[in-house]
């Protein structure tokens, strides 16, 4: 095998093992549920959590609603309410889907639980902005574009927000509120996860107003006021089960690395910086390992983020591997790919990208200027021209990124051969 053909199958292994469905089930069965039960389901991954929530309670269901992204629904299931919504900006399905949940738990009782899916993808497509959608999209857009974190984006998204930062728990009460988490931010922080509608906020006003601050955000003096109103800090009828996260994507693609004969090391699994930065520094550590006599793979689990100044098209994982790949030229049987597991990578159709010690070469007959492109944040069409786009399409789980750089080699008596 390539080190390509290498770098697909530990693409397969990993997202077939980050499927929700086992571990939703896992949860599910040492829950006891008591009166009505009224399913959610939110997220990139809410159609399969939701799937498997039908499988195994089935009728038991009394009503219920999916909320997941535009071509990530699978198609009816029984009773329940299909919503797909915008991503990563809000539209108006995100708030028509919030309303009608909204009505529909409203009025439970005490005894009714409320079994709460949730992925990642979830702040942008579960919405009732309390400012217009119009521009809280442009915060988003704000926020999204000039480098913040995710924890620092859902710091301030889940003020402007009546589903956000607890206040869906709340909406629920009496009712007990189930949730089921799956994860894709660094270090699983429950309240931060989809800007956490089930659980209590632990940031406070101040540092969301420091963080418009920080970043010169514009917000009117609405927006602004309601970044002061604190959110809830304590909720009594919520329970939060995380099933998954970064770390088993990173143990996932080790093992698979391992089955291909790669001796493995996972170099970390909370690396957040610069997308770029993270690719040159894969870059060195590849130019460092070439004196390597066995194959070797080196895997970091990530939520880096891209400064966007320039006009083109791309994701951090896109822009991750192409920085990685200018820096990778002419390595033998040397790659670097990064791939988001829902499948979606920034607002395009890739999943991330692929680069090899050919990249360079590759963009340079194709008449494209590597350097200049990553300039522009145009990593997309970059990676197009030299075939180094990886599509998987809607994956049906979210557990943020990650990324591998391997390094191939003949074994001994192969080489001497």
């Amino acid at each position: 095998m390539t080190v390509r053909e290498d770098a697909q199958y530990i693409i397969k292994r990993v997202l077939d093992d980050a499927r929700p469905n086992a571990a939703t089930a896992r949860v599910l069965r040492d829950i006891n549920f008591t009166g009505k039960i009224y399913l959610v389901a939110v997220g990139k991954a809410a159609w399969e959590m939701a799937k498997e929530a039908c499988g195994i309670l089935g009728d038991r269901i009394t009503a219920g609603a999916v909320v997941t992204k535009y071509g990530h629904s699978g198609g009816s299931l029984g009773g329940l309410e299909i919503f797909e919504a915008g991503h990563p900006l809000p539209d108006e399905n995100s708030c028509a889907a919030a309303e009608k949940i909204l009505s529909m738990v409203g009025k439970l009782n005490k005894d009714d639980t409320v079994l709460f899916l949730l992925s990642g993808g979830g702040s942008a497509l579960f919405e009732l902005p309390l400012i217009d959608i119009g521009e809280l999209s442009g915060i988003n857009r704000e926020l999204i574009s000039c480098g913040a974190d995710i924890v620092e984006i859902n710091t301030v998204r889940k003020r402007l927000s009546a589903v956000k930062g607890g206040r869906f728990a709340l909406a629920c009460a009496p009712a007990r509120v189930c949730s089921i988490i799956l994860s894709d931010i660094i270090g699983d922080p429950v309240d931060m996860i989809a800007s956490g509608p089930t659980a209590p906020d632990t940031s406070t006003c101040s540092q969301a107003l420091e963080i418009v601050k920080k970043y010169g955000l514009t917000l009117s003096e609405k927006a602004l006021a309601l970044l002061g109103t604190e959110t809830p800090k304590e909720l009594e009828n919520t329970e939060n089960h995380i099933i998954g996260g970064v770390r088993l994507l990173c143990a996932s693609a080790a093992k698979a690395a391992k089955e291909l004969g790669y001796n493995t090391s996972i170099l970390t699994t909370s690396l957040c910086c610069h997308a770029r930065e993270a690719g040159s520094f894969l870059a060195s550590a590849a130019a460092c390992a070439q004196t390597l006599k066995h194959s070797a793979a080196f895997i970091l689990g990530e939520e880096t983020v891209v400064n966007v100044t320039g006009s083109g098209l791309g994701g951090r994982n896109q822009e991750l591997a192409l920085a990685a790949g200018l820096g990778i030229s002419g390595l033998r049987d040397t790659a670097v790919f990064s791939v988001g597991s829902d499948g979606t990578d920034g607002p395009t159709d890739a999943a991330g990208g692929f680069v090899d010690g050919e990249t360079v070469s590759a963009l340079n007959a194709a008449g494209v200027d590597g350097a200049a492109m990553l300039d522009n944040n145009d990593a997309y069409h970059a990676l197009d021209a030299c075939g180094g786009l990886i599509k998987t399409g809607p994956t049906g789980t979210n557990m943020n990124d990650f990324t591998v750089l391997l390094i191939k080699r003949q074994p001994p008596d192969t080489a001497q051969l």
